[in-house]
């Protein structure tokens, strides 16, 4: 009865055990954003959505598991040479996402790994295309070179290339070293043009600040001779005007009743005034003989005003010009 009741309960435990295999392997729940591929008898049968899904037990089973979502890849260092012999270092991140889960499964071994060796492989030959300065500066149609390459291939593979960037690109050091040197020498030679612009620039506005301070001068001067000669004509003219006036002044007065004695009078003190004012100067000087004769002079000087004041004289009608004593 023991023996009997020991051997029921083992095969009830194997049952259980063999029911929790078969449940096990008949039901399967598959993830969100993932993907598996179902074979049957070895070969290829549906593949799995997520959710429950059910298998025949012994029959069907799961052979492969992909994820959906971006896979971020690294692209391990890699030397490149460019097209002028430079050798360069370059790594990256390859973006990768499986969009075919049969493709990724029969259409490669590895479809990661084959997307990464075709991105290194393709990234040597983008750098042979180029100059070590182009190649420094193109990163962006580097990556997009990379990035269409890559997807051209990657369709058998059920691999969709969202993107590739690159992380580094590495010149030997002796490269560093000149370029770091032209980029000095550069900079130096901007400051060099900069700073011989700003001194031709303050000598030009320095010399035409000097030019128009020179034409401001000249014209001040101009303006001031221009208004120094106005004046001294305007004076000149006044003083003509009022040495007129006065001779006119003096011709009327001489016509007149005791005009020209007046006038010899007057005659006679500017003589004696002016001769008196010759012994002040201290200058010698020589004068005439005679120019002590008052009375010659007063009478010489009294006969051109006769002689002026009767042909200025207006005439009288029926008779002559009164004579002058």
């Amino acid at each position: 009865m023991f023996g009997d009741h020991v051997m029921s309960t083992v095969l009830i435990v194997l049952l259980v055990i063999f029911g929790f295999m078969l449940l096990r392997s008949t039901l399967r729940i598959v993830p969100q954003q993932q993907s598996w591929v179902v074979e049957r008898l070895g070969r290829y049968s549906r593949t799995l959505e997520p959710g429950l899904n059910i298998l025949m037990p012994f029959i069907e089973q799961v052979s492969y598991r992909f994820d959906l979502r971006e896979v971020p890849t690294e692209v391990p260092p890699q030397v490149c040479i460019s097209l002028d012999n430079t050798t360069l270092t370059v790594d990256g991140f390859l973006y990768l996402q499986i969009t075919d889960a049969v493709k990724a499964a029969y259409g490669s071994t590895s479809p990661m790994q084959a997307a990464m060796q075709l991105a290194q492989t393709s990234m040597r030959s983008e750098i042979g295309k180029l100059h070590l300065d182009q190649a420094l500066s193109s990163r962006q149609l580097l990556n997009a070179a990379v990035a269409a390459a890559v997807e051209e291939a990657a369709v058998n593979w059920g691999i969709k290339v969202l993107r590739y960037e690159i992380k580094d690109i590495t010149p030997p050091q002796a490269i560093l070293h000149a370029m770091e040197m032209q980029i000095t020498a550069e900079r130096e030679k901007r400051a060099t043009i900069f700073k011989s612009e700003g001194q031709r620039q303050q000598q030009i506005n320095t010399s035409e600040g000097q030019q128009q301070q020179e034409i401001n001068l000249a014209d001040g001067r101009k303006q001031a001779e221009i208004l120094r000669a106005e004046g001294e004509a305007r004076a000149i003219a006044l003083v003509a005007t009022a040495t007129a006036d006065a001779i006119r002044a003096i011709a009327a007065a001489a016509i007149t009743n005791g005009g020209i004695e007046a006038l010899q009078m007057q005659l006679a003190k500017d003589y004696i005034d002016k001769w008196g004012n010759l012994a002040k100067v201290g200058t010698s000087i020589v004068v005439p003989a005679d120019l002590g004769n008052i009375g010659a002079m007063v009478a010489t000087a009294m006969s051109i005003v006769k002689g002026n004041s009767v042909a200025s004289a207006p005439r009288q009608v029926g008779g002559s010009v009164p004579e002058v004593p």
